[in-house]
């Protein structure tokens, strides 16, 4: 391969920790260079998370040369030529330059090479099957600047070649679509997505959660979204996830209000269902629990927000609730599904409502009747909710002392 470009040299390649990996592996005699989403990231002047790196060596021969250079070396995936190295914080995760002898799903049975064509043909898009030598020369087979350039996801090859190979690749078409893709997607790959489909309901919940997941954070979800709706894919994976209104506006209103991006409340606001339905897609995408009950409880709440309450029905609402995040969920859900547009500084004064939780606590218990001579039993706490209802009609206003006052008020003139 002839070199197709030039990267300057970037903080994460120069750093210590990357340089000591580089320069083990090339005193051992492993030529090396880094791979996949660093290279494409620093490309596009974007945050590098990972950095991956190929090398011709063995994870034999790699193993060798990090642990006599003084390395940490964890063999997370030596039969597929994986190996982690660990330097300080950063992990670096080398592996050998493989090619497909034969594919089953998201496994392949694979054999090492030298040629680094043959291992970049693995990748399933052009943009990730390019390389970076340590000194910033850029390798590109398949054109896959030309295509980041242009705003194109392009499968490696034939895309049902390549989602044949594992299915997940269809919805890394949509999420890579979602954040790197501009204007028409690629109509070759579009069609193999459209028709290979069925093969979704094939893959684990929590591959199908991690995509999504990543596809819900991107800017341009909404459009993304409707456009897996047409052709045919999310009736093979999320069938009620259809609100794309409400989606839309939830990724503005997130960006309006400064936050960072929230998947599953922009999932709960595609999601036109009951509990039922909602606990249908929990199980789809294998949420934890935690994750499952949020999204239960915001598609199909115990009590509701309205963006045109009162302060006073806010704090009602807000109390009966008893969570400040949940009731921050529904206050934006409210908004995501106005009919009409919401004022931004109206939607921050009643999010800001759920910072007065913490002084919306009844102030009485049991044992305080009980102090006053009361004898235990169930009319107690039934005297105790009357009261919870006076206090809640009084705006919470009334204090610690008031509110003893009133349970005095009431077990008199005799101790029940």
């Amino acid at each position: 391969m002839q070199p197709a470009g030039r990267l300057e040299p970037q903080p994460w390649m120069t750093a210590p920790e990357t340089r000591a990996v580089i320069e083990a592996l090339r005193a051992g005699g492993a030529d090396a260079r880094f791979v996949g989403g660093c290279v494409r990231d620093t490309w596009l002047k974007r945050p590098v998370k990972d950095i991956d790196i190929a090398t011709h060596a063995s994870p034999e021969t790699v193993l060798k040369i990090l642990e006599d250079a003084g390395i940490r070396a964890i063999p997370t995936g030596i039969a597929h030529g994986t190996v982690t190295a660990v330097v300080g914080r950063q992990h670096f995760e080398i592996t050998t330059l493989r090619r497909d002898v034969e594919t089953f799903g998201r496994h392949a049975r694979v054999e090492f090479t030298d040629d680094w064509k043959e291992d970049a043909a693995r990748r399933d898009f052009t943009m990730n099957a390019l390389s970076c030598t340590p000194d910033g020369t850029v390798y590109d087979p398949f054109g896959g600047l030309k295509d980041m350039a242009a705003g194109r996801v392009r499968f490696v090859g034939n895309p049902r070649d390549r989602i044949s190979e594992d299915v997940l690749r269809l919805l890394r078409f949509f999420r890579f679509h979602a954040h790197y893709g501009r204007g028409a997607p690629d109509p070759d790959a579009l069609a193999a997505c459209r028709e290979m489909a069925d093969r979704l309901p094939t893959l684990s919940g929590e591959r199908l959660q991690g995509e999504t997941s990543r596809l819900l954070t991107a800017a341009t979800a909404a459009d993304v979204w409707r456009l897996m709706i047409e052709q045919g894919v999310m009736a093979r994976l999320l069938p009620a996830a259809t609100d794309v209104a409400a989606l839309s506006r939830m990724v503005e209103l997130q960006h309006d209000l400064g936050e960072a991006p929230d998947s599953l409340l922009r999932l709960a606001a595609l999601l036109d269902t009951d509990r039922a339905g909602a606990l249908r897609a929990s199980e789809t995408l294998k949420l934890s629990n935690a994750e499952r009950d949020r999204l239960v409880y915001i598609v199909e709440p115990k009590a509701t927000v309205s963006l045109h309450d009162d302060a006073p029905t806010r704090r009602r609402a807000l109390y009966r609730i008893g969570n400040a995040n949940l009731y921050r969920d529904l206050v934006r859900l409210a908004a995501a599904s106005a009919p009409g547009p919401v004022s931004l500084d109206h939607l921050k004064d009643v999010l800001a409502t759920a910072e007065e939780l913490d002084g919306l606590r009844f102030p009485l218990a049991g044992r305080d009747a009980l102090v006053f001579g009361a004898k235990p039993g169930r009319h107690i706490g039934e005297l105790l909710r009357d009261i919870e209802g006076w206090w809640i009609g009084q705006d919470f206003r009334p204090d610690r002392e008031a509110c003893l006052e009133e349970l005095r008020r009431r077990l008199s003139p005799g101790i029940s």
